[in-house]
């Protein structure tokens, strides 16, 4: 059987834990981009919907349709900045 010696066991041990602390930061990274898709399809639905309503109303039907823009660009800079967070986090650790 062969003998480790401690200096091969700690960087043996570092490089685990460095693998593992890489595989963490790549989680959070795919959670903020799977928050970041779930606002984004969230605004698309809620803007969908007020965007059906208003095609069902008279009268204000516009200011319906212009306030469904408004959520739905929202939930789209919401996105694109949660997205954006996520591609530097992952440049910073390159």
């Amino acid at each position: 059987m062969h003998v480790m010696t401690t200096s091969r066991l700690a960087l043996l041990l570092l490089a685990t834990a460095s693998l593992g602390l890489a595989a963490c930061k790549k989680s959070a990274d795919n959670a903020t981009e799977q928050q970041a898709n779930a606002i984004e399809q969230s605004s698309d639905a809620a803007a969908d919907a007020m965007e059906s309503e208003a095609a069902q109303m008279t009268g204000a039907a516009d200011a319906v349709d212009e306030k469904a823009d408004q959520v739905k660009q929202s939930g789209e800079d919401k996105a694109g900045a949660l997205k954006d967070k996520a591609e530097k986090a992952e440049d910073r650790r390159r």
